[in-house]
C-alpha cells in the first residue's frame, strides 16, 4: 500500500466513510473483575489515587496514580497468560508481534440464546450454521461471540449465582477447531472472560484460554457494543500496553467499519 492510499484511508476515516466503533467499556473502580475461589490470587480492580489537581501538590496539573490487573476491564489476553502458552516464543504484550494488534473481525451473533440461557455454550453446529450464511472463517481472523451481556448494568453483568458466576461463552470443541481447523488470531467476548462462566466444570477447564493461548492465539473480553458490527468486514484494532513480560493488559479496542455496513 502506497502513500496515496494511506492518505486516501485516513480521509475516509475523517470524513465518516469509514467508522471508528469503540469497543470499550470506560474503566472505573466499580467495573467488575473476575472472582476466582478464595483460595488463588484475585485480580484487582481499578483504584485511583490523585496526585493533584490544581492545587499545593501540582498547582498547574492534574493527573493520578492507578492500580490495576492486567486483566480488569476490557482487556487482551496474551499466550503466557495461560500454563499452555507459558513456554511459546513471544507470548507476552511486550513480544508478540505488532501486525497481530489489527486484524480483521468475523461476529457471531447468539444474542438470542444467550437471552434465553446465561449459560449458553457456543458449538460447532452454531459457526458451522454461521458459515453457510458468511462464508468459511478466513485464518488470521478475530472471532467475537456477540451475546448483548454488554447491555447489562452492576450485578447482572457478573451474574453471579449458585456455583459461581452465569455467563455465555464457547465449549470446548468449538474453542479447538477453531483454532485447529479455522486458523483464527483469537476470540473476544462480551463477558469478563473468553471463557463461559461454568467453563472450570468443561474438558478441558476453561477450554478458551487453554486453546487459544496453547496455540499462541489472544483473548479479548469486556467488549461492548457488538451489534454494531457487520459479520464480516470489520477490522479490530486492540493495542495492549508495552509491559515487561506482561500477561494481558486493559486495552481500548476499536473497530473500523465501512459506512455502508
Amino acid at each position: 500500500m502506497g502513500a496515496f492510499d494511506l492518505l486516501t484511508f485516513s480521509a475516509a476515516i475523517a470524513d465518516g466513510s469509514v467508522r471508528v466503533i469503540d469497543l470499550t467499556f470506560t474503566l472505573s473502580p466499580d467495573f467488575p473483575v473476575i472472582v476466582l475461589p478464595p483460595e488463588f490470587g484475585q485480580a484487582s480492580p481499578l483504584r485511583i489515587e490523585q496526585i493533584s489537581r490544581y492545587d499545593a501538590a501540582g498547582p498547574a496539573w492534574y493527573w493520578n496514580n492507578i492500580t490495576l490487573s492486567e486483566h480488569t476491564g476490557t482487556h487482551f489476553d496474551a499466550p503466557i497468560h495461560w500454563f499452555t502458552g507459558k513456554d511459546l516464543p513471544n507470548n507476552a504484550v511486550d513480544t508478540l508481534p505488532v501486525r497481530d494488534m489489527i486484524a480483521p473481525a468475523c461476529v457471531i451473533d447468539c444474542s438470542a440464546q444467550a437471552a434465553a440461557d446465561p449459560d449458553f455454550l457456543l458449538g460447532i453446529a452454531d459457526v458451522e450454521a454461521w458459515e453457510a450464511r458468511h462464508g468459511r472463517i478466513p485464518e488470521r481472523n478475530w472471532v467475537l461471540l456477540r451475546t448483548d451481556w454488554s447491555k447489562r448494568q452492576g450485578r447482572d453483568y457478573a451474574n453471579l449465582g449458585e456455583g459461581g458466576p452465569h455467563t455465555p461463552g464457547p465449549d470446548a470443541a468449538v474453542m479447538r477447531w477453531l483454532v485447529e481447523e479455522r486458523g483464527i488470531i483469537g476470540f473476544g467476548t462480551e463477558t469478563i472472560g473468553t471463557d463461559a462462566g461454568q467453563a472450570a466444570h468443561l474438558e478441558p477447564p476453561f477450554p478458551a484460554h487453554h486453546f487459544l493461548h496453547g496455540g499462541g492465539r489472544y483473548g479479548l473480553q469486556c467488549l461492548r457494543d457488538l451489534d454494531q458490527l457487520p459479520p464480516t468486514g470489520a477490522i479490530v484494532i486492540a493495542t495492549p500496553l508495552k509491559i515487561v513480560n506482561g500477561s494481558g493488559s486493559p486495552v481500548r479496542v476499536l473497530a473500523l467499519v465501512g459506512a455502508s455496513a
